[in-house]
């Protein structure tokens, strides 16, 4: 198996500790996820989110988390009942992990953690002792992993495949209701005060791939959040008018600075303005 993780790995192309960390992440990512399937997860769930966007549709940056919805409001939904297939796959592929659920609250999101050694799986991978020991013996890898158990309606699913560690399937939010729920995100999202300017990067990405936008899917998620409260869908011009005042109110430096670790290539961060993302409005397409 450590063959198969070290070309996974090669096809990185990592330059340095930082960069090897990122694809040791990534790599456990497609492990769970074929632990996922092994187990039947993906008939009651679906794959969303940045990572869903990177590993199945080519995103060109990296993302930190797992993140899944059920197909159908389920609040009783055990997520736990699938830690035990993650480990087996982990296991298998030489990963001692440990992962912990994070204490239920009143929100319908279930989220666990996936927590491994960095320095034991640097040594792994054939880094040597000099470079494996420059992380401290007790810094972990971490994998956060969420659950929408109330999800809101109205979106579409299709299975797409993942080739490494061996080829199996995914089921995945169709590009246009992932759009949607990057767009609710863009216009809504606070998280702590801080602007999370990967989804802006995500933005800009679905409008490059002439991803057309759900808007009936936005719509579904705004009502449920308490973002919209008319009977009918948001329209066009409603939905434009919101874009166009959260780039107003967009700190373009602090979401640089958010994606910055994601991406290769951060020329691709120069153009950024608010005139850049005003003008961008105009091209996104909707349906």
């Amino acid at each position: 198996m450590k063959d198969v993780i070290l070309q996974m790995i090669e096809r990185f192309d990592p330059r340095s500790l930082d960069e090897y960390d990122t694809a040791l992440k990534e790599v456990i990512q497609s492990i769970c996820l074929l632990g996922l399937w092994r187990a039947k997860f993906f008939e009651h769930a679906a794959f969303y989110g940045g990572t869903a966007l990177r590993l199945l549709y080519g995103l060109d940056r990296f993302s930190e988390d797992l993140d899944f919805s059920l197909l159908s409001p389920m609040p009783n939904f055990r997520l736990q009942s699938y830690f035990q297939a993650l480990r087996r796959e982990l296991e298998a592929f030489g990963f001692e992990a440990e992962i912990t659920e994070k204490e239920k609250t009143d929100s319908p999101i279930a989220a666990a953690f996936i927590k491994s050694n960095t320095r034991v799986h640097r040594l792994r991978i054939g880094l040597s002792e000099r470079l494996a020991g420059q992380a401290p013996a007790n810094q972990l890898l971490k994998v956060k992993f969420e659950l929408d158990t109330d999800p809101p309606a109205g979106f579409a699913t299709e299975i797409r495949y993942i080739l490494h560690p061996v080829p199996f399937s995914v089921r995945v939010y169709s590009l246009g209701d992932l759009f949607a729920g990057k767009m609710h995100a863009v216009l809504f999202r606070k998280w702590g005060g801080r602007v999370k300017g990967r989804d802006w990067y995500d933005l800009v990405w679905l409008t490059g791939q002439e991803t057309p936008l759900n808007l009936d899917h936005l719509s579904s998620r705004m009502r449920q959040a308490g973002h919209w409260t008319k009977e009918y869908p948001i329209s066009r011009e409603e939905w434009k008018a919101m874009l166009h005042l959260a780039i107003a109110e967009l700190d373009i430096q602090a979401a640089r600075r958010d994606v910055l670790p994601f991406v290769k290539d951060s020329s691709k961060l120069e153009v950024w303005s608010a005139d850049f993302f005003s003008a961008l409005v105009d091209m996104i397409q909707t349906k």
